[in-house]
């Protein structure tokens, strides 16, 4: 019976949760909609300007883009093409490869996403509100669901302390051989700038 079903989602404790986490997605869509109309942007074309401002020039090329948001490399050309048409955004040839390019933002880019990046503020604010151990039992469970989804292949890149070379379990305890240090659930990180594959 699908979770759709009312019957068995108001029955049913796992149908309600996954049932909640589908109606999330649809907030998350609506605010970064409303933002992206503003600025005469498509979602993903803000999404990209976010991703691009926040991480280093060797994730800013197309197919590492197209990975991330697991979109067709076409599909992220297409949005380039307009993010650059709109100078929001300027290309720069790899050096060591011509055909590949990383992509910075302009000044201008940088202020959209100032303008834009607080489409997520309504969320923020709820959860701030939150005590300390929900919070941590909340993310918790998130970050179990991510790793969980990235093994079924259904997301494509997590760097995730779980996926990572510096990460193991001692004494039943998240350790990080990198920072040689225990890691509480609270210090798990999903997009970590010192991921390693493991």
């Amino acid at each position: 019976m699908s979770i759709f079903n009312i019957n068995k989602q108001n029955t049913n404790l796992d149908s309600k949760i996954v049932a909640g986490l589908e109606r999330l997605s649809h907030v998350f869509r609506i605010l970064l909609w409303e933002k992206a109309k503003e600025h005469h942007l498509s979602p993903i074309q803000i999404q990209l300007l976010i991703f691009i401002q926040y991480h280093d020039s060797n994730k800013t090329k197309v197919s590492c883009l197209a990975q991330e948001f697991n979109l067709t490399k076409p599909t992220i050309s297409d949005s380039i093409k307009v993010l650059e048409q709109k100078k929001l955004i300027q290309k720069f040839t790899d050096i060591s490869d011509t055909r590949s390019y990383s992509i910075q933002l302009t000044e201008t880019g940088k202020k959209v996403v100032l303008e834009t990046e607080n489409f997520i503020n309504p969320i923020t604010e709820i959860i701030a509100k939150a005590n300390e151990p929900d919070k941590i039992i909340l993310w918790e469970n998130i970050s179990n669901l991510i790793v969980g989804l990235n093994k079924l292949g259904i997301t494509s890149v997590q760097r995730t302390c779980f996926n990572c070379k510096h990460y193991s379990l001692k004494n039943e305890s998240h350790f990080c051989s990198l920072l040689n240090q225990k890691l509480l659930t609270q210090d798990i990180r999903i997009d970590c700038t010192e991921y390693e594959t493991a």
